[in-house]
């Protein structure tokens, strides 16, 4: 059995997740993106807004509908696209939103349209995928429901937590900050925003004296005052959980309540319950919270902390509110301190309890391909970069999808043996710090099983190896496994969860480890592979995957997508007689 015909067999296991036949409708809108004046964390600031909001809109669809969205850029001076993430864009690869991969950015004053099927149900968001927009506020939730919803939960009983950081420093500064020889770091977020709001100078927890904070004080209508989650007794509620953050870990506790973990990127996972989560940026969940009959009708805490990096920002505060407590009381307790930021055992022990839901087809037994992608910092004529087996990511002009369709064949890399990694010392500064600009680009053929291992090192100086979350477009992955130092062939791919590994589309690389996962290439596009965090991405952090090049060479790609670069000249030179 091939390779796609035992996915597709295998994947009709999952159908209470995805439509029912008959059920597609279409979901049109039409947005303006705009630069305006907000204050997120009560400090004005400029942020990108989607038809005067921010954050942008919530976009709600059932699993197999159409999403039709009309995008008109009406920032002045800058480009804009949007990526749609964790939907696989399964035949409409041009709509994916990465600028330089899949489409052309759309011009100031100019309106794209994305036109894509949301195939199956899940807890997911959109963001801006040019320059750093997505750390400019260019984000939203997207909730795609089932119509054979198995969760067990109340009905309209739902919460959505868009968490994200926030600089007061613009993401063009910050862009130029991370470009300038020598770098200049643009430090830790001046606040963590739930909903888009959040507090810089003071905090809901003031009156305890604690961080040195004032009280806030929010007039009515405040845009910085924290959206309260009101709540009735005895009840199951589903909190949406997703992370658009650019460069913080997170972790979410709801004081005096547990979480039933349920859902993670999309996926149904093996439920569990914990007193907090972990949350990377680029993933997403849903969790259950049982409220219960508080004595009297009290208020509760909701924390939102930094982990993975020594935080120097106050933790984002909003509030459980059961249905009878008064409104002025003030909470009794202060707030639930986030653990320790380098914690990593804690941090892994939270990744590894994530397994499969029942019914999820198991990774195949064997990979055709293995691709072995060594995490490095590194220097570049004297800037600073990250880089993926000593070369920085620099997407082209023209996208590949374009050259691609159209007969410019991007230069291809080669895949790396495992003698990538042996040959590294990944626990101190790299010997030669040097690296070279790359397209970044492989060629993967259709129908096969390819097993990537990222594995982590350190960075130019110092003992310091850091937290990266990375995003793969096009694609859910199975997890295989999570290892401490450097990954050992032969023996570690030996201790793989081939039975119920989840299925995700972010994963967590953790300090000094690697994480191995396992995808299969079922989706003809170009597909970007990176690290969420911005700063990363914007320095280099960064893979492209080519996928079923003889089918992209015959699709039908809208030409709207591809007015620049060489394409832009060949559809002009078309027009001449």
């Amino acid at each position: 059995m091939s390779v796609i015909v035992w996915w597709l067999v295998t994947a009709v296991m999952v159908a209470a997740h995805s439509a029912s036949a008959g059920s597609a409708g279409v979901v049109e809108l039409y947005w303006e993106v705009e630069n305006q004046f907000r204050s997120p964390d009560c400090t004005e600031g400029v942020v990108i807004a989607i038809n005067g909001t921010f954050p942008g809109p919530t976009i709600y669809a059932n699993a197999g509908d159409t999403v039709i969205i009309h995008v008109k850029n009406k920032l002045s001076t800058e480009n804009v696209v949007i990526h749609w993430h964790g939907i696989r864009q399964n035949g409409t690869p041009w709509s994916d939103g990465a600028a330089g991969v899949t489409q052309c950015p759309i011009n100031p004053g100019e309106t794209f349209t994305y036109k894509f099927t949301v195939d199956k149900a899940g807890t997911h968001f959109y963001h801006g995928h040019y320059g750093m927009q997505r750390s400019a506020g260019l984000y939203g939730m997207m909730v795609v429901r089932s119509l054979k919803e198995t969760l067990h939960y109340d009905k309209f009983e739902e919460f959505n937590l868009l968490l994200s950081d926030w600089w007061h420093l613009s993401s063009t500064l910050q862009e130029l900050s991370l470009s300038s020889k020598p770098m200049r770091w643009i430090g830790e977020p001046q606040s963590l925003l739930i909903n888009g709001r959040g507090q810089f100078d003071c905090s809901q927890a003031g009156y305890f004296n604690e961080g040195g904070l004032k009280e806030c004080n929010f007039t009515k209508d405040d845009p910085c005052a924290p959206t309260t989650l009101r709540v009735k007794p005895n009840k199951v509620y589903r909190l949406r959980i997703a992370s658009t953050t650019s460069l913080a870990s997170l972790n979410l506790a709801v004081e005096g309540h547990q979480l039933e973990v349920v859902e993670a990127d999309g996926n149904y996972v093996a439920p569990f319950t914990v007193d907090d989560i972990d949350i990377y940026s680029g993933e997403t969940y849903s969790v259950l919270l049982r409220t219960h009959n508080p004595s009297p009708p009290r208020k509760y805490w909701i924390s939102v902390g930094v982990r993975g990096r020594k935080p120097n920002t106050p933790q984002a505060l909003t509030v459980l509110h059961y249905a009878g407590a008064s409104e002025s009381e003030r909470l009794p307790f202060p707030p639930r301190e986030t653990p320790r930021w380098d914690d990593y055992n804690r941090s892994k022990n939270f990744s590894k309890k994530i397994f499969a839901a029942k019914g999820y087809p198991p990774p195949p037994e064997k990979s055709n391909a293995q691709l072995f992608l060594l995490n490095t910092q590194n220097l570049m004529e004297g800037y600073t970069k990250w880089a993926i087996n000593n070369l920085s990511l620099s997407v082209p002009a023209t996208p590949y999808i374009g050259s691609i369709r159209y007969g410019v064949k991007p230069e291809y890399l080669k895949f790396p043996g495992p003698e990538i990694i042996e040959n590294y010392d990944i626990d101190n500064p790299p010997v030669n710090p040097n690296t070279t600009v790359s397209s970044g680009i492989y060629n993967l053929a259709m129908g096969m099983v390819v097993d990537v291992i990222l594995q982590n090192a350190n960075v130019l100086e110092g003992n310091v190896s850091e937290v990266h979350p990375w995003h793969l477009h096009g694609h859910d992955f199975w997890i295989l496994g999570y290892g401490e130092g450097k990954f050992r062939p032969g023996v570690d791919d030996k201790r793989y969860n081939l039975t119920n590994a989840p299925l995700r589309n972010t994963v967590a690389l953790y300090p000094y480890g690697w994480t191995a996962l396992r995808f299969v290439t079922d989706n003809p596009g170009v597909w970007f592979f990176h690290c969420h965090i911005e700063p990363h991405l914007h320095m280099g952090m960064g893979v492209v995957f080519a996928e079923g090049v003889d089918q992209i060479a015959k699709m039908n790609i809208p030409r709207e997508a591809l007015g620049c670069g060489s394409t832009r000249e060949m559809f002009m030179n078309q027009g001449r007689h």
